[in-house]
Order: C-alpha cells, then structure tokens, then sequence
C-alpha cells in the first residue's frame, strides 16, 4: 500500500480566508463613522457611499489574490505554472503525453499530464527515492517512465515477485509491447530495483462496458440542454474511473446522469456494479442517453 497522503483529506487552509464584500462595507463603514462621529450614516445614492463600495470592492479582489497566491504554493491546491514550480522543488517535471502537430494547419500544439496526474507523481516522488522496493516507488518511476502511461499498480504475491500492471493512455488502455518495454527498463534500473526483487511488467485487463439510459424530464427546462450536460457529466465519470482498481458503481453512474430538471433515470446499462481489482481497468466502449420526453 502506499503511503501518499490523500490530498483531498486535508483541512482548508486557516490562511485562505472567505470573503464577503457585504462585510468588508460594513467594516468600511465602521471605519468612517470612528473616524468621524459627527458624519452621519450615508444613504446608497451619496457619492461617499459609493467611493467606498468601489474600495470594498478593490479590497474584496486583494485578498482573493492573497487566496491564490496561497494556494499556488500549495501542492493540493497549485495547477498548471504553479504546479511546474512546485514539482521542480521534488525533482519532477510534467510530462508530455503527445507531441502534437507543428506542421498542421492549425497547428496542434503539444500535450501535457494532467493536473491531477502530475499531482500525484509528486507525492509519489518521495517514495522512490528509497531503494528498498516500496509500492509507491515502483508505480512512480512506472509513470514517470513515459507520457503514455496513465496509472500502474505494483503487487507482490509471492516474497520477492513484483507483478507492475500499466495502463496506457492511448485507446482503451492496453499497452503496447514498446511501452512495456520502456517501463520494464525504468523500473530495472540499478538504483531502483533492489537486486532481490523480480519484477514482471505486463498490461492491464480491460473490462468493457457500455453506458445505456433514458432520461425523463420535468416540464418546463430545456430537455436537449439538460441531456448534453448529462452525456458531459457521464464523460467526465467514465474518464475518471478509467484507473486500475476503479469501480464502476451504480452509484457514481446515477449521480452522473440525474441533472437539474431530470425526473429519473431508467438504467439500461451496466444493471450492476463492474468491481475492478488492481491489475483491471474498466473503459466505457458508448454512453448512449435517450431522450424519454417529459413526466411529472
């Protein structure tokens, strides 16, 4: 098991503060009113209430800029530059996970890690500094072996056999025979393998599956407007899951397709949770959204 931290867990930050622009007035206000008692309350349409709603409002985007230069040294809370910055500090660069296309009209510029990916790298990072062989570092050199993979598992069922699953990046997720090669010979690396260690790399298990449903609507909202957000919704739940071990549940699926305005949802399929272990990935072949008209 590994041992980084599960960043979502942590407290907000005492530092970030919540700002409310009605209080920052009324603390103005306070202010003008010590500072002169004999200057009565103004009224909204007095031109001094109005030079200090426009200083309530400069000061209200000050301390949010202090909320994000907070956050941006942060590592569960920095994205992109920031991020850079912060991974340069553990010896981590992002990695490209597509060269794109100079040469195309539009060019296609190229393509980077994710922040929630390279994110997790560097937690992973301080783990594969040790030698000894924990979870945690095989699966970092694993991902930072090459661009193209998207998550690996390390197990160890017998004393002395590691078993690394990877999962690509690239179609459903089946790596290709080169990628296993690439990873094989990160992770056999004198000064990350220990010389007791036998290590097997081998592609995932892909498990398919399809997305069927109807949805009826409530009378009123824009039903293809509440069906395209439901078809982004599923999408984004799809790609989420799509990590060694990352169950499919009802659940997760339900929550994704009930949008503001659906009256309920009838689930053709999956009829069941698709349980996935730690050398198998779910990957969503169609997401197939039916319009079932309005019911009350």
């Amino acid at each position: 098991m590994s041992n980084a931290i599960d960043l979502s867990q942590l407290p907000v930050p005492r530092i970030v503060e919540n700002i409310d622009y009605e209080s920052i007035l009324a603390e103005l206000l306070d202010d003008l009113a010590y500072r002169y008692p004999e200057f009565d309350v103004p009224a909204e349409s007095d031109p001094i209430y109005k030079i200090l709603e426009v200083a309530a409002y400069r000061e209200m985007l000050v301390r949010q800029r202090v909320n994000e230069a907070a956050r941006a040294v942060m590592l569960a809370y920095a994205e992109e530059e920031d991020l850079d910055n912060l991974g340069a500090l553990f010896n981590v660069n992002r990695l490209q996970t597509d060269a794109g296309d100079p040469d195309a009209i539009p060019p296609v510029p190229p393509a980077f890690e994710t922040n929630a990916d390279f994110r997790r790298r560097i937690l992973l990072s301080l783990e594969g500094l040790s030698t000894a062989g924990p979870e945690g570092a095989y699966i970092f050199h694993a991902l930072s072996a090459s661009g193209s993979v998207l998550d690996a598992s390390a197990t160890s069922p017998t004393p002395g056999d590691v078993v690394l699953t990877v999962l690509a990046r690239e179609g459903n997720g089946t790596p290709t025979p080169e990628l296993l090669e690439t990873v094989d010979a990160a992770v056999s690396a004198e000064d990350v393998r220990p010389l007791t260690d036998h290590v097997i790399v081998q592609g995932v298990d892909i498990i398919e599956y399809t997305i069927d449903a109807a949805l009826f609507f409530y009378p009123g909202p824009d039903s293809d407007v509440v069906l395209a957000e439901a078809q982004a919704e599923a999408q984004k739940y799809v790609d989420k899951q799509h990590r060694l071990g990352m169950d499919i549940t009802l659940s997760g699926v339900y929550a994704a397709l009930h949008r503001a305005g659906v009256q309920r949802v009838e689930l053709e399929s999956p009829t069941q949770t698709i349980t996935v272990d730690r050398q198998q990935a779910a990957y969503c072949t169609a997401i197939a959204i039916a319009n079932g008209g309005v019911d009350e």
